[in-house]
């Protein structure tokens, strides 16, 4: 996970994600995006490994549906912000330090995994 600054655009801050988990997860083999992270970045992620190259696949929204429509794969990103918006200190953005923003992020994260798991037992 990587918590980058608002003034970087989306491509940029791909390229910043990627390379630190590319070769952490080697069984990495497909990512989805939207429209926004089209264009050379396509090829930069494929280019990423010599090795189980990795595909960029991005979930496009068709022409003919009128108003809105839950795009494929796009709600398990839109569900995970709503888990995070639900933790008070990251309902809003009061962090001054991206570090921070980050540790934050891992905390809920490792406290909603925990109670999903105490749920199971």
């Amino acid at each position: 996970m990587v918590v980058h600054p608002a003034d970087i655009q989306d491509r940029d801050g791909a390229k910043l994600v990627l390379e630190k988990i590319t070769h952490a997860f080697s069984r990495l083999r497909l990512i989805w995006a939207d429209g926004g992270y089209t264009g050379r970045l396509i090829d930069w992620v494929y280019k990423l490994r010599r090795r189980g190259k990795v595909t960029l696949e991005i979930v496009k929204r068709t022409d003919d549906i009128q108003g809105f429509k839950v795009l494929p794969k796009r709600w398990i990103v839109e569900r995970t912000f709503g888990w995070l918006g639900r933790w008070r200190r990251l309902s809003k953005d009061y962090e001054y330090l991206t570090n921070t923003s980050e540790t934050m992020i891992r905390i809920a994260m490792i406290g909603l995994m925990a109670r999903r798991l105490a749920a199971k037992e």
